[in-house]
């Protein structure tokens, strides 16, 4: 019953900013962690972004000083704003997170449907 939905993708021209959110729903208990994740066509999915169980950040080399990742944990949202963005940040951007369903008290990882963001040169 848990779920998450990304939303807020679209088309920007690089060196313009874009922001997209995932909204977690459901029998929700616990959540250890949430990051973003990005696949382009032909590419493994890749790491973005991400809050460690301690609230610490982690960010991959190519977004750092760019990307920023944040979260709402009331209402159990994690968001991300892209500034800066370079064509090859175009991809499929998916939400991530170790959530424990209540409905069993078991921690489970769930995946977004993923968001498209296409950044035009």
């Amino acid at each position: 019953q848990v779920q998450l939905v990304e939303s807020g993708g679209g088309l920007v021209q690089a060196g313009g900013s874009l922001g997209v959110s995932c909204a977690a729903s459901g029998s929700i208990g616990s959540i250890n962690s949430m990051a973003w994740y990005r696949q382009a066509p032909g590419k493994s999915r890749e790491f973005v972004a991400g809050f460690n169980r301690d609230s610490s950040t982690n960010y991959a080399d190519s977004v750092k000083g760019r990307f920023a990742i944040s979260r709402d944990n009331a209402k159990n949202a994690l968001y991300l704003q892209m500034n800066s963005l370079k064509p090859e940040d175009t991809a499929v951007y998916y939400c991530y997170a170790v959530i424990q369903n209540l409905a069993d008290r078991i921690y489970r990882g769930y995946w977004g449907q993923g968001t498209q963001v296409s950044v035009s040169s």
